[in-house]
């Protein structure tokens, strides 16, 4: 009965300093997360982002040629998928056909012009030259009219110089007519340049879209990646902005950490990082706080809560806080967008 009695005591006290040691671990381990909150944010509510970009193609056309497959690395400017051009190379001819046209219009506008403009001249130096003929006349006319008087010469011979003078008037007169219809026509073939030089730059305009057009045929990746949900076959009738697949960036990934509101009153851009993705557990990479988002979360939500509708519950909001990570770590390559993470903000030393 003593030898029990020693037992049960023995393991009484064993029990108590189990639980004596259990008690000390906690206050540590409660003291060590305290001092932690003290000097670190912290939230698992956090994913990695990077840029994405839905590649369509400008123009309607059936799938003549795809040169990616899924989950591949595409660098800038990498053809994916060739378009069958055949429609749009003939717009192409026809636009420099037009082209063409309309320059020949133009040239011929031009020499019709400019003959317009020789005929005008000419008229100019008629003018000239029957206002000469005409001074002339005039002094025949008063010598006639004086050797009239004189009886040098005969009515009828002054009736000639009379009329000479007179027909030379008639002839002034039609030519200075004439002239101003030649200015006329000038000004009115000046015009059709102009509506042929902007025929011309219509049709130069024309060819170049058809040229863009055609430069649609070849859809390319918009900058470097990985290709990913592939919805292209050969054959396939895709039209405008109709999905072909989504090119994922490598080169630029970042954190978004979801923090409580009441988290942000000492966290500022530039504050060192810790962040820890699940998938690799016990690894972290460094970053850094780099800003905060303008609106809470909900702010961005399809519908977004109405605080004024008559039932309002108090919620603490969360506010996007967007982290660059260390692109030296080897951890960084493996790095997917879309994976969870825990993110520790260095608030205080």
């Amino acid at each position: 009965m003593e030898n029990k009695l020693k037992k049960y005591s023995k393991n009484k006290n064993i029990r108590k300093i189990i639980l004596i040691v259990l008690i000390v671990i906690g206050a540590i381990f409660g003291f060590l997360k305290y001092r932690e909150a003290q000097r670190y944010e912290t939230t698992d509510d956090a994913q990695l982002e990077t840029d994405m970009s839905s590649v369509s193609p400008r123009v309607s056309g059936y799938i003549a040629e795809v040169r990616f497959t899924d989950n591949q690395q595409v660098k800038k400017g990498d053809t994916l998928v060739v378009l069958d051009n055949r429609d749009l190379k003939i717009k192409v001819e026809q636009a420099e056909a037009a082209l063409e046209n309309a320059a020949a219009i133009l040239e011929t506008t031009k020499v019709n012009a400019l003959s317009v403009q020789q005929g005008g001249s000419t008229s100019i130096f008629k003018i000239e030259e029957l206002k000469i003929r005409l001074a002339n006349a005039q002094k025949e006319f008063e010598r006639g009219k004086n050797m009239l008087a004189k009886g040098s010469i005969t009515p009828q011979q002054f009736d000639k110089v009379q009329t000479d003078k007179e027909a030379l008037e008639k002839q002034i007169e039609t030519a200075i007519q004439s002239q101003k219809e030649s200015n006329s026509k000038t000004v009115a073939a000046n015009e059709q340049i102009k509506v042929a030089e902007s025929n011309v730059k219509q049709r130069q305009i024309d060819l170049d879209f058809a040229k863009l057009q055609l430069s649609y045929s070849v859809i390319t990746a918009p900058f470097d990646g990985i290709t990913s949900k592939r919805n292209a076959v050969p054959g396939q009738l895709m039209q405008t902005g109709q999905p072909l697949c989504s090119v994922v960036a490598t080169q630029n990934t970042w954190v978004v950490a979801n923090f409580k509101e009441t988290q942000l009153n000492e966290m500022k851009a530039g504050m060192n990082v810790e962040v820890e993705v699940d998938a690799f557990p016990g690894k972290k990479i460094h970053g850094i706080l780099d800003s905060f988002a303008s609106a809470t979360g909900s702010k961005f939500s399809l519908i977004p809560p109405d605080n004024a509708t008559g039932n309002f519950v108090k919620v603490v909001q969360r506010i996007p806080v967007k982290i660059t990570l260390d692109k030296n770590n080897e951890l960084y390559k493996d790095l997917k967008p879309g994976m969870s993470a825990y993110v520790k903000v260095k608030t205080r030393e």
